[in-house]
């Protein structure tokens, strides 16, 4: 019998939540084992467009090292345990620490997939509140924060951020970003490779700037390298130039836009002449991208993790915003427009949300006086925190699907850190870098098993629409889902009755954001979605401006204060600029397209093949040092060192090497076999919790100076 005829064969539609595409999947399975995998074409989004990551939910599904029941560590071993007693056993410890040392002795971590699945994303705040802590860390600030601040300092609300119109875009500006290997960020985008062809077909251009060659540069019609972490002297520049050659054109918005007077007296001192010796780009070059830029009715400049993990990237997120702005083209089709998503996580009417995110500089760091935003500390002082004794140290630690030991700065730190924690409890599916160091290991439901709406990645998509994922599979016994976990957590420590504990369960949530959403008279619900596997298409992006501010105003101010008072460091920078000397580069990451941060290394489908955890350098570093590729190299920075070997390429910019990130599987503890067979070295391993963007608390993870030295010589 064909397996098109075989009856026992059931078919699976759902969303990809593994990265920010949100691709549709069609998954056929026979009784929970998965056959295949592959793209869905019904999908109004992706249109049958996948990566490889997709074809690895069945390794993640079968993985023989992950976690399917409570781990319990006592003394050296390991112990499975039940949920009650794990529930109830972390629940006291945790109260033992509050009760003890106050709440904010215990510190929440939570990882990139938090906001991938919207059962942790609804369920852990309600267990944060009844920790009653503050002690709050994520991802976002190792990456996003930039991008978070300016739209709240410009737009009034954190997650107003604007996304670029490339399905209608003729000049697309990348600066800093490969979303051909990432499939878009801040910017969900499946088959970004058609959409970029797409541009060149039409006439139009597209044009990256990077210190390296990077995929989606191979792709473009023009690629300028930039000297890593001066990406906001060339914007300076940018903005220096339409305001001398009288380029400023805000179209509509001119009239709800503020203080341009202010913002072009701020530029003024920073010319393309000026900047070059920093930027590394030529004055004419900067010029002619500016008037191209300028000169297309249909623009979009764009810039992501290149330009946010730098120590200017808030200054750098608000000269984005600001240049296509006064182009004209912020808020217009094929520009940088504004989404309306099905569930809206911003207020529905102007100025409604500003109680609830005006969230800077309420409250600070013990140890380093790092302000908090959007209710986080930065995780570039998690380790201080943890290390550092006196009122308030950090006691106890919680962390749900992260890895921070291989994903925030200076990991080895931290990875000390976490061991003198008197208690440490994960979320998570792996025993892992991080987790290793956890008393106890809540492994939750995970991908093709759970229910999913993309409540954040259809607020950055650059199409609206909306789709429900229900679990490929009925819940087994003795197993729970992260929302479960939390919600159980929740309870307990909350001081509720036991006899009256009820489970708040994120499908309610979502219906009710369904039906009282932006589009509640077509009758959209939770139940439509489910009648509607394959997603609901509702259409390209519009314009919204000024309706969907949330400043006080109702206006955009282009010249905040807190950013002009940031420019005296750019200032100093330029003032003093000293080049780098011969023997010290500066050190970028990179990310591919069949890598997802940390852990998807445990999949063989994915890391099959060449060693991908190498150190690019250029050929004139190379000779300089006496490297070939092959050998080995050891990378040194202030915080530490690493070995791995080297890849001698034109791709990248001479004085810049590029490591991966996410790699360094090489601790001991672990329960990932494959990720040791592909263990590499930790980027973070070399990057510097002290650098940062002191405007927002962003990690800058790039350009970071570091030295290179062979290490062996290679052997044919």
């Amino acid at each position: 019998m064909s397996a098109r005829n075989d009856e026992s064969l059931q078919t699976h539609y759902r969303a990809c939540n593994l990265c920010e595409a949100i691709c549709g999947l069609t998954i056929t399975h026979r009784n929970g084992e998965i056959v295949s995998i592959a793209g869905d074409p019904a999908d109004p989004f992706s249109r049958g467009h996948i990566c490889p990551k997709a074809v690895a939910l069945k390794d993640i599904y079968d993985d023989k090292d992950r976690l399917r029941r409570p781990m319990k560590r006592v003394g050296t071993d390991w112990q499975e345990i039940d949920w009650e007693q794990a529930l109830d056993e972390v629940a006291d410890r945790l109260r033992q620490v509050r009760d003890t040392y106050g709440p904010n002795a215990i510190g929440v971590y939570a990882g990139n997939p938090t906001v991938h699945n919207s059962g942790s994303f609804l369920s852990m705040p309600g267990f944060v509140k009844a920790l009653g802590t503050r002690t709050v860390f994520s991802a976002s600030s190792v990456d996003q924060f930039p991008h978070h601040f300016a739209a709240w300092q410009l737009f009034g609300h954190p997650l107003l951020m604007p996304v670029p119109d490339i399905d209608h875009a003729d000049f697309w500006l990348i600066m800093g970003g490969n979303p051909i290997a990432s499939n878009g960020s801040i910017m969900t985008a499946p088959d970004v490779s058609t959409r970029l062809r797409a541009i060149q077909q039409r006439g139009g251009r597209v044009v990256v700037i990077d210190p390296r060659r990077t995929e989606t540069a191979q792709r473009a019609d023009e690629h300028q390298f930039i000297r890593p972490g001066t990406d906001v002297f060339m914007l300076l520049a940018m903005t220096q130039v339409l305001f001398a050659e009288n380029l400023v054109n805000p179209g509509r918005l001119s009239g709800i836009t503020d203080n341009l007077d202010a913002l072009r007296d701020a530029v003024a001192g920073y010319t393309p002449e000026r900047v070059a010796a920093l930027t590394k780009i030529e004055p004419d070059t900067l010029r002619r991208l500016t008037r191209e830029f300028a000169g297309t009715p249909r623009a979009a400049l764009y810039g992501r993790v290149g330009v946010s993990t730098q120590e200017f990237g808030g200054l750098c997120l608000w000269l984005i915003n600001m240049l296509n702005l006064l182009t004209g083209h912020l808020d217009e089709p094929g520009g940088m427009m504004f989404t309306s998503p099905a569930i809206d996580s911003l207020a529905s009417r102007p100025g409604a949300a500003r109680s609830v995110y005006n969230k800077f500089n309420r409250f600070q760091s013990r140890v380093s006086g790092k302000a908090e935003f959007m209710g986080e500390l930065p995780v570039a002082c998690l380790a201080e925190e943890a290390e550092t004794p006196g009122d308030g140290q950090l006691r106890a630690l919680v962390t749900s699907c992260g890895n921070p030991v291989l994903s925030t700065p200076n990991g080895r730190r931290l990875d000390k850190a976490l061991s003198g924690l008197d208690v440490m409890v994960s979320v998570d599916i792996y025993m892992n870098e991080t987790t290793r160091h956890a008393d106890y290991i809540l492994p939750p439901l995970t991908g093709v098993e759970t229910a999913n709406y993309d409540l954040t990645f259809h607020v950055l998509a650059i199409r609206n629409t909306a789709r429900y994922s229900e679990p490929m599979v009925p819940k087994s016994a003795g197993t729970l889902y992260d929302w479960e976990i939390f919600e159980n957590l929740r309870l307990r420590l909350s001081g509720i009755p036991r006899d009256e504990w009820k489970l708040q369960n994120p499908a309610k949530t979502i219906d009710m954001g369904l039906r009282f959403g932006p589009y509640a008279n077509t009758g959209l619900s939770l139940d439509q979605l489910r009648e509607n596997p394959h997603g609901i298409d509702l259409g390209p992006l519009q314009s919204q401006l000024p309706g969907r501010l949330q400043t006080p105003d109702n206006r955009i101010n282009a010249a905040p204060a807190v950013f002009l008072a940031d420019l005296e460091r750019t200032r100093r920078v330029l003032d003093r600029h000293v080049p780098a000397g011969d023997d010290q580069l500066l050190l970028i990451s990179r990310r591919h397209l069949r890598d997802n941060n940390s852990w998807m290394h445990n999949a063989h489908v994915l890391v099959k093949g060449r060693n991908r955890c190498t150190l690019m350098l250029h050929p004139d570093d190379a000779a300089r040092l006496g490297i070939i590729t092959g050998q080995t190299v050891r990378v040194r920075s202030r915080v530490g060192e690493v070995e791995l070997p080297a890849d001698v390429t034109p791709d990248i910019m001479p004085g810049v090497v590029c490591m991966p990130h996410g790699y360094g599987h090489n601790r001991p503890g672990t329960r990932m076999n494959t990720a040791r067979q592909h263990a590499g070295a930790s980027v973070n391993d070399l990057t510097d919790e002290a650098f940062a963007d002191v405007l927002t608390g962003n990690a800058a993870l790039s350009g970071v100076p570091v030295r290179v030295e062979g290490v062996m010589p290679v052997y044919s």
